[in-house]
């Protein structure tokens, strides 16, 4: 069976509800509008048709970084899965029928069209089998990082900034660089 593949290009409804599952894995919960815009012969000029609004859900880093970017009213593009839900309400509320859109998503980013974005490389700490949650660079502590990233370290302790290996650091100083195997 298929997925069906979606692009939503909209704004932030609702804040970030970032979470982490009873078996460790990170998941964050948002509703995006988007409205689509018509331009209208007769009267010349672009008119506002109706609003849709998604349920979009992320998982693992992805979700994480949605957590630390993205906030109410910014504009986003959302790549993934369309999942259709349906249900009935109980008795005592209606009993009504109805119907939710959600976006497993799998790529989740501001809309270059509607304003500017500065990314920021997160490092990736692996987690070995059976092990729980290891602290990342916030945290202090390492662990195994992606091969092919150098993390570097400015004169405070307290910036850290990840760059891929073979490129410059962000603000053009030569800091410390350890590079990870």
């Amino acid at each position: 069976m298929s997925d069906t593949m979606v692009t939503l290009v909209g704004n932030v409804a609702t804040a970030v509800e970032h979470r982490e599952t009873t078996a460790g894995v990170s998941v964050a919960r948002f509703r995006m509008a988007a409205t689509s815009r018509r331009w209208d012969k007769a009267r010349e000029c672009w008119t506002d048709g109706e609003t849709s609004f998604y349920t979009v859900r992320s998982w693992r880093a992805l979700a994480d970084n949605v957590a630390a970017s993205v906030a109410v009213g910014e504009p986003l593009v959302v790549q993934g899965r369309l999942r259709l839900r349906e249900g009935e309400q109980s008795p005592e509320k209606g009993g009504q029928r109805w119907f939710a859109a959600e976006v497993d998503a799998l790529a989740i980013g501001h809309d270059l069209a509607r304003g500017t974005s500065a990314f920021r490389r997160t490092a990736r700490v692996a987690r070995r089998a059976g092990e729980g949650t290891q602290p990342d660079v916030e945290g202090g502590t390492l662990g195994e990082v992606e091969s092919g990233t150098t993390v570097v370290m400015g004169a405070a302790a307290e910036r850290r900034t990840v760059v891929p290996a073979g490129r410059a650091s962000p603000d053009g100083n030569s800091p410390q660089k350890a590079s990870v195997p």
